[in-house]
């Protein structure tokens, strides 16, 4: 077991306090390091192993790319508290601001990489999805998974074309479908059948940062749409938000796959994600993990999460603390 050396020595270096500082913003490639602080790629590798082996930070491989994170220990909150309070130093300040604007780059490349890939794929995007397993199979999935269950005030994160708002309009009050993409709005809204177009209401909106109301939402449905996420925890965090305590949150998507070539060619950022993920992303947003369904067949499997809200409302809250 490490001791308090290890850890301070760890983050005695200019180089790895810088890396323990990205981290802290988000999940981030090896070679998105390099590019950040300005060093190859070796050279980051040597500090983020220090790191790792301080039990700092760890790594996830994921097909040919290696993405750092920072533990959850008990140790790394009381590091970073004390980080947090002690200010830094001009030349610190320097460094630290030169370093955002450069991560600001590389979040602001990879969304570039996403929304040109939704700009030219837009009409093709349905019939790519049916290239998997077919979109009869998982909507009837979705369908089960939900039928029980009124929806209410229904979001449909990242709509792309559509297709999920139309599905469930007629078991909805009312559908909100968002999407970050003027391009699939622009689609979606001309495929939408008249007799629902009054009750389904287009907004342009990010899923790390939804125009949604706290508590406002009483499902949500992430269809197809968590692997393109830089930080799927937040984007799950963000739209366990709007969620009413008790609501409920459908997330479909592939298992680990190795389809590097989704990657590089469709923009995905994640190969897939295991139930252990999600179950422990659902727990850290507030969400229980309630029922899942796999749809093997095609190239990839797809799954199916269903959550439910575990939010206490503000005004329980407030009578606790009255009492």
């Amino acid at each position: 077991m490490l001791g308090q050396l290890d850890l301070f020595r760890a983050l005695a270096d200019p180089t790895r306090l810088r890396i323990v500082h990205l981290l802290r913003e988000m999940e981030l490639a090896v070679g998105e390091v390099a590019l950040v602080v300005g060093q190859s790629q070796p050279r980051v590798s040597r500090h983020v192993r220090i790191l790792v082996e301080a039990g700092l930070a760890e790594r996830r491989k994921e097909g040919s790319w290696v993405f750092l994170r920072l533990c959850g220990g008990q140790e790394t909150p009381a590091l970073l508290a004390l980080l947090d309070a002690a200010a830094p130093s001009a030349s610190e300040r320097l460094w630290i601001e030169a370093d955002q604007a450069r991560l600001t780059a590389v979040r602001a490349e990879r969304a570039r990489a996403a929304e040109d890939y939704f700009a030219s794929h837009a009409e093709e995007w349905d019939a790519q999805r049916s290239l998997y397993v077919p979109e009869a199979d998982v909507e009837a999935a979705m369908l089960a998974m939900l039928k029980t269950h009124k929806l209410g005030r229904l979001l449909d994160v990242g709509t792309g074309t559509g297709r999920i708002a139309t599905l469930f309009a007629a078991q909805s009050e009312q559908v909100l479908a968002i999407d970050r993409s003027a391009e699939m709005l622009r689609l979606a809204r001309g495929k939408l059948p008249r007799d629902i177009a009054d009750q389904v209401h287009f907004l342009a909106g990010d899923f790390s940062a939804l125009p949604i109301e706290d508590g406002s939402a009483d499902t949500a449905i992430l269809h197809q749409v968590l692997h393109y996420a830089q930080a799927p925890e937040r984007v799950i965090a963000e739209i366990a938000r709007t969620l009413r305590p008790g609501g409920r949150l459908l997330i479909v998507d592939f298992a680990p796959h190795e389809r590097e070539e989704l990657r590089t060619r469709d923009a995905h950022s994640r190969l897939g994600f295991s139930d252990e993920q999600i179950r422990a992303w659902f727990a850290a947003a507030g969400v229980a993990l309630e029922q899942v369904d796999t749809l093997a067949g095609g190239e990839l499997t797809v799954k199916l999460w269903l959550g439910q809200s575990q939010r206490v409302p503000l005004a329980q809250k407030k009578d606790a603390r009255r009492a």
